[in-house]
Formats: C-alpha cells, sequence, structure tokens
C-alpha cells in the first residue's frame, strides 16, 4: 500500500505539472537547492506539499529593478494550505534560464496574515536586460519566470512592444488568449482591470466547478476567487513569460463600485463597503506584482503610477474607481441630466487629475499612454439626431471631467497620446475629439479599447447595431464583439495597434488571428486602419 500510494502521489504531481506547464524549464541547480541555512529549515518545510501551485510573476519594472511574486499555496481554494506561522522563500534571478549566472538571491519571509503571499524588490539590475527567476521554499523549486527591466530614463529607445487585457470571468470561457499571449513577442503585458469577478459563480458555467460559489466578501472567500483564477495554466504561462503592469477596475471589489458607494447602497452600507473594499485591495495586493508603494492602507491604495520606458513612451497607470464621485443618474444608460452634466463631477479625483495634466506636461518621451478602465470617448448608444443615450459608469457620464484633460492636451499642444482603455468587452478604436460637440474639432487623441478574455462568451464580430452606432459616432473607427487581446508595437515614428481575436472561448483550443491594424504616426491623432499584411511585422 505504501508504494502504491508513493506512486500515486508521485504520478498526481507530475500530472499537474504537466497541465499547468509547472514542469517547462525548471531547472533543480545546486546554487538554489543549498542555500538555505540548516537553523531556517524547519522541519516544517520538509514536509511542505508543493506550494506553487499559483505559479509566478513579475512587474512595474525599472530602469535596475524589478517586483517577482508568488503565493505560497498547496491548498489553493481552501485558504491556501498553509499553517498560520512565517515561512521562508528564496529567490534567485539569473542570466540565463539555466541559472549557471545568477546574478541576485535572497531570502524572503511569507507571512500569514498576507496570505503567505511574497513580493521581493530587486534591485541593482542592468537596464534594458532580460532576466530569468525561480523561487524555492521547503524542497519544492517553482517553475522559471523571464522578466525584463525598463530603458534607462531619457534613453534612446527605438521600439517597444506590448500587450493589454482585461475582464476575464473564468465561468464564462477558457483563457484561450493568455495561451497565445505566452508565446508572442512582448516586452510587458498590461492588465487593465476586471483581474476577478466578485458575483456568484455557478457550476453550470461553461467552465465546470464542483459546486456554487456564492459572493464573495470575506478574506478568504476573496483568497479563495483569486486561486481559482490563478490555477489556469494559460495565464499563469502569460504572466511566467513577462512583467505585467496592473490596475482594478470594479469587480475586483464590487461591480460598479464609486469613491466610498458601493453598487447598492440598499443592501449595503458604506461603513460595510469600505470594510469590504480594505478586504478585496488587500487580497489584490497579495496576487499582484506590486512594490510596497501599493500596499493597502486600510481601505485606500495607490494604485496611479506612472511608468517610464526610456524617451519612447510614459505610462500613466490610472484608478478610474477610488476617487469618483457616484455614478449619476444611476450607473447605467441614460441620457444627460444635470446632474451628470455638471462639471465640477470627478473621475480621478482633484490629486490624481492634477497629477495626470502635470506628468503630461513635463512628459519627454515620444509616446503618453493612459493606461484606465472605462470608456474614454464619447459614445452615443442611441440611434436617431434626437436622441442621446450614454453609459454613466464611462467618461460620458463625467463629460466635465473629460474636458479638462482634453482641454489640456489642446492648450498646452501636447502630441502623442494614446488612451487605453478595458471594461466593455468589445473591441473599439476611437479618435478622440478636443470637443466632441464639434464635428470638425480636431484630434487631441486616440484611444484602443481592448476586448475581454472571456467576458461575454464566444462572442461575434459584429452586431445587429454596429453599422448605426457606427454612424452615430463618426469618431469611432471600429468595432468587433470577439474575446482576445491587443498588441502594440511602438517605434519612434509611428505606433501599431493589432487585434488579436479568437472565434470561441467556450471550448479550448481556439486558434488566434489578427482581426485588423492601425497605425498612429508621430504628430498625428488619427487612425489608418490596414490590412494585416500592411501592418508591421512582430
Amino acid at each position: 500500500m505504501k508504494d502504491s500510494n508513493h506512486n500515486s502521489k508521485k504520478f498526481n504531481r507530475r500530472n499537474f505539472l504537466k497541465k499547468t506547464g509547472k514542469g517547462v524549464g525548471i531547472v533543480l541547480g545546486a546554487s538554489i537547492v543549498n542555500t538555505i541555512p540548516m537553523n531556517f529549515a524547519s522541519a516544517q518545510s520538509k514536509r511542505l506539499s508543493y506550494p506553487f501551485t499559483l505559479g509566478i510573476a513579475s512587474g512595474d519594472p525599472l530602469q535596475d529593478s524589478v517586483v517577482l511574486w508568488t503565493r505560497l499555496a498547496p491548498d489553493p481554494l481552501n485558504g491556501g494550505g498553509m499553517s498560520p506561522h512565517p515561512f521562508p522563500v528564496q529567490w534567485e534571478v539569473s542570466l540565463d534560464p539555466e541559472f549557471k549566472k545568477v546574478v541576485k538571491r535572497g531570502t524572503e519571509v511569507s507571512k500569514p496574515q498576507l496570505g503567505h503571499s511574497v513580493h521581493v524588490e530587486v534591485n541593482g539590475l542592468d537596464a534594458s536586460s532580460w532576466y530569468y527567476y525561480r523561487f524555492k521554499a521547503g524542497s519544492e523549486i517553482s517553475p522559471v519566470g523571464r522578466t525584463k527591466t525598463a530603458p534607462a530614463l531619457h534613453s534612446q529607445v527605438e521600439k517597444l512592444n506590448f500587450a493589454f487585457a482585461s475582464c476575464q470571468n473564468w465561468p464564462t470561457g477558457y483563457y484561450t488568449a493568455y495561451q497565445h499571449m505566452a508565446k508572442d513577442d512582448l516586452d510587458l503585458v498590461i492588465h487593465l482591470g476586471d483581474y476577478i469577478y466578485e458575483g456568484t459563480h455557478n457550476s453550470n458555467g461553461v467552465r465546470p466547478i464542483e459546486k456554487d460559489f456564492p459572493e464573495i466578501y470575506t478574506i478568504d472567500d476573496y483568497r479563495n476567487r483569486y486561486a481559482l483564477y490563478k490555477l489556469d495554466s494559460d495565464l499563469q504561462a502569460a504572466h511566467a513569460n513577462f512583467p505585467w503592469l496592473v490596475t482594478l477596475d470594479d469587480h475586483e471589489v464590487d461591480n460598479n463600485w464609486a469613491g466610498d458607494v458601493p453598487q447598492d447602497p440598499e443592501k449595503q452600507s458604506e461603513e460595510a463597503f469600505l470594510k469590504r473594499r480594505a478586504i478585496a485591495f488587500q487580497a489584490y495586493y497579495e496576487h499582484m506584482p506590486l512594490r510596497r508603494t501599493s500596499f493597502p492602507n486600510g481601505s485606500s491604495m495607490q494604485i496611479y503610477r506612472r511608468l517610464s520606458f526610456g524617451n519612447l513612451v510614459d505610462i500613466s497607470l490610472l484608478d478610474t474607481r477610488q476617487y469618483r464621485d457616484d455614478q449619476a443618474n444611476g450607473d447605467g444608460w441614460d441620457s444627460p441630466t444635470p446632474e451628470s452634466q455638471d462639471p465640477s463631477r470627478t473621475l480621478l479625483g482633484e490629486k490624481q487629475e492634477r497629477w495626470l495634466l502635470d506628468g503630461l506636461a513635463s512628459s519627454q518621451a515620444k509616446w503618453k499612454v493612459l493606461a484606465q478602465q472605462v470608456f474614454f470617448a464619447r459614445r452615443d448608444g442611441a440611434i436617431g439626431p434626437d436622441k442621446e443615450s450614454y453609459s454613466m459608469d464611462a467618461w460620458d457620464g463625467y463629460p466635465g471631467a473629460r474636458q479638462r484633460v482634453l482641454n489640456f492636451l489642446e492648450e498646452k499642444n501636447i502630441s502623442n497620446t494614446v488612451v487605453l482603455t478595458g471594461d466593455v468587452h468589445t473591441s473599439w478604436a476611437n479618435e478622440v475629439k478636443a470637443n466632441f460637440d464639434e464635428e470638425n474639432s480636431k484630434n487631441v487623441a486616440v484611444e484602443f479599447v481592448g476586448t475581454s478574455i472571456t467576458s461575454g462568451g464566444d462572442g461575434s464580430d459584429v452586431n445587429s447595431n454596429t453599422e448605426q452606432i457606427l454612424q452615430e459616432n463618426p469618431h469611432i473607427k471600429f468595432f468587433s464583439n470577439q474575446r482576445g487581446y491587443v498588441r502594440c508595437k511602438l517605434t519612434q515614428q509611428k505606433w501599431q495597434t493589432d487585434y488579436l481575436v479568437v472565434p470561441y472561448v467556450s471550448r479550448p483550443g481556439a486558434p488566434i488571428e489578427t482581426r485588423t491594424s492601425f497605425i498612429v504616426e508621430d504628430g498625428k491623432s488619427s487612425l489608418q486602419q490596414v490590412k494585416t499584411e500592411e501592418a508591421l511585422p512582430v
């Protein structure tokens, strides 16, 4: 019996590694195996079951530093399965995947108060360089990850490739887009929010689960929900291959929350919501490769920040949830009202708005990116000249706040501003007008709205009203209702955006294709749609 159980355990672990990609590139070299001091390696560590079930990740690259992340979770869907004690985790950074050229190593302590997550800020690295990293806990070795530092500040940078994605509702489909993203030629990935969904997950969804899971409220609830999502091998592969920049939207906390106001104030008091928000922020930090500067302070969290990639691009990651006024007229679609038109209303909050505008004015980079959550350009969803309907949850519900940004771009003559957006589960490409009330107003920016990874299900290329919506909004140049991700290739001369789509997410194995591409030339805030074969090589 003993031998039979032993063989079964070996088989199960091998099968797990195979299914999740854990075995790929793992090198059990002596450099990390023998470096835990004997007095630190407890007897408990020798009994530790495989703890790296949720994978590894890196993020927020600077010119000399990057964040490495993992979380110990031998029983991931049941609170993690670690004992309530600190546990040492070693880490190692190398120039090669075999770890023959180790440049940095150390030990971090995973703490039960943070779900045994680990955030290592590795300093002293070379700029614009690829590195490999891994972790060790007890006798177990993590997968090998790959990450890259940013170029030196203000240095001449000729090109940068990145992808952005959002909205990965687990029950509604498979993360096949991440499988393709992991194989792409990228320097980094930007995630624009809805990494998890907080609502009920039914057992009859596309992806089978053993039972229904109710909406989440406690720290254990949130941790188990992140664990469910992070067990996906395609998501793990995309994390392992590139550094990520992340910002959250609403579903990491509560659908359509706004500032201190939950979606349904009648069911949840402000006090109860702020407690929930504090729990949600902590769980988000526990599962993302974020720096200590983003460590939550109760129900507050520093999400907005700016990262520079030489003289090519400055990326401002925005927080459009934590500081906004409550949505006008509810949080659905409505025609403009005195409430929604109030020019004093804010989506970013006064402090973040000033930070954004100051950053745009002082940027010396060729391209200025606003990586954010909700639809920025005007989008009238009503058909006909005498009808108007706008999303009160998007910038259309805060037109005064948007106009302050547009006026600033026009008055300061700031060129090459690009807005990246998630949230709406569909793809759009927009020219951003200085004044949307004037059809001939000049363009001051462009916006690329990315579709979801799975949210919304299989989708379709167009909807029944697509043609009418495009006619109603002439500054909108493209729409698609397929799932996938968006790839951006930047040079000093032009910006290329490729919309990559999969035909289905209701089953695994979907192929991917480039639905269309757009070019933005330096100094011109206009979109040139090109056929795939005319696009720049990747």
